[in-house]
């Protein structure tokens, strides 16, 4: 049973830094490219970033050179750094596994960029 469980999400005043994590479990993390994806408030879902097994990255437009993914496929874990966040960055942040919206997704961490 795929699990994935995201973690770090709060509140944030514009031009901060936040680092999400995901926990994923029930499948061979390693051979997966993984993603986040965001669903901000009365709007569907977006894509925001992918890895593949091999570390390969890519990035929407709206957060290309702001956010960063990484994994650490030893430790089955996903990351997303966001660096110089903006108010319209604000959204329920999901891990995915599979390439952009993926085919499964976690129960989402919630990301508020705020004065």
């Amino acid at each position: 049973q795929v699990q994935l469980v995201e973690s770090g999400g709060t509140l944030v005043q514009p031009g901060g830094s936040l680092r999400l994590s995901c926990a994923a479990s029930g499948f061979n993390f390693p051979i997966f490219a993984m993603s986040w994806v965001r669903q901000a408030p009365g709007k569907g879902l977006e894509w925001v970033a992918s890895i593949s097994p091999g570390g390969t990255t890519r990035y929407a437009d709206s957060v290309r050179g702001r956010f960063t993914i990484s994994r650490n496929s030893v430790k089955n874990m996903l990351y997303l750094q966001m660096d110089n966040l903006k108010p319209e960055d604000t959204a329920v942040y999901y891990c995915a596994k599979g390439q952009n919206t993926g085919d499964e997704r976690g129960q989402g961490t919630q990301v508020t960029v705020s004065q």
